[in-house]
């Protein structure tokens, strides 16, 4: 497993073996823990101090069901603490597929004037995730789904979008950063703590992932995992508040409310 380090200070990147300390973390758990490890606490949620770090959860890329969300995390420019935000999107199985832990992105560029975009592929020879920079000034102060689409014309149709918008380009407390759904459109949103406008403060515009060639996620006992995954999709497709036409479905995430309040959450 690896994490991809992004300096944007002088656009270079590099790649870390997974530290021990790290083995066992992913999602939200592996975001904040860095962000507390490396961030200074008093540092500008949009100065070069501060990072920017996606995860995805630790089985994004298998089989699993509910487990294609990503977390990000930084210093917030809402709440001034660390932010955790997730969202559901094939960007996480990428992640998961290619190995990437985690995806730090640091520092900042002196020209404020400029856009950039990366694009992460898997390099079959030397077996191990690999970035190149991209100009992206061209798609600055557009709205997003043309974008979307310019992006998969010029990287193909199976590689999956990060970026961020107008409200993070402007640098607003409450700008998201999204993802592509499955059907290539702008609609999934990392939303909460205005983290698209920590992205933003990069510089960094797009990140495009394209996992081909990629060894997936290994799986140690794949019989046991199938049994363990079957009975979770079973658990949830009939329980009264997963299942389809259940509560969550017909009322969202508000119906989990009175379950957080039942176990003491509020």
């Amino acid at each position: 497993m690896w994490i991809v380090r992004v300096n944007m200070t002088d656009q270079t990147w590099k790649l870390e073996a997974l530290p021990e300390k790290y083995r066992y973390l992913a999602g939200r758990a592996m975001t904040s823990n860095l962000v507390a490890d490396e961030v200074p606490p008093l540092c500008h949620p949009l100065g070069p101090n501060n990072k920017i770090v996606f995860s995805p959860g630790i089985l994004a890329g298998t089989p699993a069901p509910t487990s294609a969300r990503v977390s990000v995390g930084a210093k917030s420019p809402l709440t001034g603490g660390i932010k955790e935000s997730n969202a559901g999107t094939s960007w996480a199985c990428d992640m998961g597929d290619m190995n990437i832990r985690a995806l730090v992105f640091e520092g900042q560029p002196a020209d404020k004037g400029k856009w950039w975009g990366l694009h992460l592929t898997w390099d079959t020879d030397a077996q191990k995730p690999k970035a190149e920079f991209f100009d992206a000034t061209q798609y600055a102060g557009k709205p997003l789904q043309g974008l979307f689409d310019q992006l998969h014309d010029r990287y193909g149709r199976n590689i999956s979008i990060s970026g961020t918008g107008l409200a993070g380009e402007h640098g607003y407390s409450n700008a998201g950063i999204v993802y592509n759904d499955e059907a290539r459109r702008a609609t999934r949103y990392s939303g909460r703590g205005g983290l698209g406008s920590v992205l933003a403060s990069k510089r960094v515009k797009f990140i495009v992932l394209d996992r081909k060639g990629s060894p997936g996620v290994p799986v140690v006992d794949k019989a046991l995992f199938d049994e363990g995954r079957k009975k979770m999709t079973e658990a949830l497709q009939t329980h009264a508040i997963t299942k389809p036409q259940g509560t969550l479905n017909t009322y969202g995430t508000a119906a989990l409310i009175n379950v957080l309040n039942e176990a003491g959450g509020l």
